[in-house]
């Protein structure tokens, strides 16, 4: 009695649909790998059955099909993968021929009379999980034609103590039972997890297709207002200067207004940059500086147009590993002013820090505020928390969506020691520029 060459796919830990590369030509290469195996295992079994099992074999034959098995296994083993398609048709000739091969065993130990002869089930099951309805229908009809006719012609074991081969009968359906039982098993939950991580990607994915179109919303609501705003910002630029100039010089209404036209001026230079670089994509013409110089400077204008806001910026000293210098993408710099903007919102003063490595480049900043509330933490930057009296929610979509795009991430927590804390890590490899 001889268990099939295909059981070790099962005690392998894998099913055996389930390739390492997660192909079909990567599940023929396993295949072939657990052939091996299994060809030892066999051998082994013929070999050791008239000592162990007090029954006789004839090893000749048996071992001859294992020949051939190894033989065809070792022209397998030098073939390369091959597309979907080919290896859909390689595995379903191997699957054949494993229960061919393991039915001419049958046929020399017993046949039908054989309790592992259930084990011709074993292929039929892998071919369900990884084959078309045709070749499974293939499979399962050879399967059942090999089993009429093992009830037919086999060479009959002989024993001469009836009670021991039927202790030998029992033993075989047992075992047959727990390996069907453990191969269902392990089937059945390897194909529950597959399933619940296909739903949780596709979660995924709808739940990033639903932000896209938000953003997508956004973008084409800030085109309108762009639109719309460049001509009251005009009349506001006028008035304000004429109103500056009929005013006395040093006067508190005079530096007022000048700072009201500071403001209106970067109002329209932002429109400016919005309606210019509006589907701008990276290129390679784009400006490109050190990245604790552009962002000392990013800080200092945010300060300056936020008259000199509580906030200090820490750059890591000079040391062996030089600053990486970064592609200056728009869209980076809104997202960290957008995050200086919250902090400042939240409560001052406001810590801004930078470090990098030879793979990323970290941004951290943190505010002296309250911290983030709990519905901030758990959806922002995957839909807007409307009703949060903070104003978070649209601008950290914006954010995040931002960085996404350009491969990094945004993290958001509350420190033990007080405030909150938004961290972006960035890929160099995506926004550094390489020497």
């Amino acid at each position: 009695m001889t268990p099939p060459h295909n059981l070790a796919s099962m005690i392998a830990g894998r099913p055996a649909g389930t390739a390492a590369d997660g192909s079909l030509a990567g599940t023929g290469q396993r295949l072939v790998s657990v052939r091996w195996w299994s060809i030892g295992i066999l051998v082994l079994l013929t070999l050791a059955a008239p000592d162990a099992l007090g029954v006789t074999l004839p090893q000749q034959p048996m071992l001859a099909i294992l020949a051939v098995v190894a033989g065809w296994n070792l022209l397998l083993s030098r073939q390369r993968p091959r597309a979907d398609a080919a290896a859909r048709r390689a595995c379903f000739r191997q699957l054949f021929t494993d229960l061919v091969a393991f039915a001419a065993l049958l046929h020399f130990s017993g046949g039908a009379t054989n309790p592992l002869v259930f084990m011709l089930l074993l292929p039929v099951v892998m071919a369900a999980l990884l084959l078309d309805r045709r070749a499974v229908i293939a499979l399962a009809a050879t399967a059942i034609l090999l089993y009429s006719l093992l009830m037919l012609h086999f060479v009959p074991l002989p024993f001469a103590d009836p009670a021991r081969a039927t202790a030998l009968h029992l033993f075989g359906m047992w075992l047959t039972f727990v390996v069907s039982v453990t191969m269902l098993a392990g089937f059945v939950m390897r194909t529950s997890d597959a399933l619940r991580r296909r739903d949780a990607e596709l979660s995924r994915a709808r739940e990033q297709t639903l932000r896209d179109e938000r953003v997508l919303a956004l973008g084409a609501l800030a085109a309108g207002a762009a639109h719309e705003l460049g001509t009251p910002l005009a009349t506001l630029a006028v008035l304000a200067g004429e109103l500056e100039r009929e005013s006395p010089d040093g006067s508190a209404m005079a530096v007022d207004l000048g700072l009201m036209r500071e403001q209106i001026a970067y109002c329209k230079r932002i429109i400016t940059r919005l309606t210019e670089r509006a589907g701008e994509q990276r290129s390679e013409e784009a400006e490109s500086m050190r990245c604790d110089t552009w962002l000392q400077g990013l800080h200092d204008a945010w300060r300056s147009l936020r008259g000199d806001a509580a906030s200090v910026l820490t750059l890591p000293a000079a040391s062996a590993q030089p600053a990486p210098v970064i592609v200056v993408e728009p869209t980076l710099g809104q997202s960290i002013v957008s995050l200086l903007d919250n902090a400042q919102r939240a409560g001052a003063p406001i810590s801004m820090s930078m470090s990098w490595s030879p793979e990323t480049l970290t941004v951290e900043i943190r505010d002296s505020g309250p911290g983030f509330p709990a519905d901030v933490l758990r959806n922002a930057g995957r839909h807007p928390v409307t009703d949060n009296p903070h104003g978070h929610g649209i601008g950290l979509l914006l954010v995040k969506a931002s960085l996404e795009r350009m491969g990094g991430e945004l993290r958001l927590d509350n420190p033990r020691d007080g405030g909150a804390r938004a961290r972006v890590t960035l890929p160099l490899d995506r926004i550094g520029v390489n020497d």
